[in-house]
């Protein structure tokens, strides 16, 4: 393969990572916790978008549990977000293995 084609090569996964990107912040994932009364919407890009409390959930006297399954919700959908990243990435990457990064949803 001659530099030229290499070249070529990588300016087309360069544009085809940041269309991923592009598409990430559009794509929604929903992380949950305690039996679904928390719920927790997430883009690919890893931004809340949104926060759900079934209103049985709240008690008033109990704000730590409530407080404890947001964090647990939010959790799981930051994860959830970064497998589908990952998953993302990886189609367009082909065999290049991408750099694991935490807390990034792509490199």
């Amino acid at each position: 393969m001659n530099f030229g084609n290499m070249m070529r090569q990588f300016q087309k996964l360069q544009e085809d990572m940041e269309r991923v990107q592009e598409e990430l912040a559009e794509m929604t994932v929903t992380g949950t916790a305690g039996g679904g009364v928390v719920k927790v919407v997430c883009t690919g890009r890893l931004e809340i978008r949104q926060v759900e409390l079934d209103p049985a959930a709240v008690d008033p006297d109990d704000l730590e549990m409530v407080q404890d399954m947001i964090a647990a919700a939010v959790n799981d959908a930051l994860r959830k977000a970064q497998e589908l990243a990952q998953a993302e990435l990886a189609k367009v990457a082909g065999g290049l293995k991408l750099p694991n990064m935490p807390g990034l949803p792509f490199p």
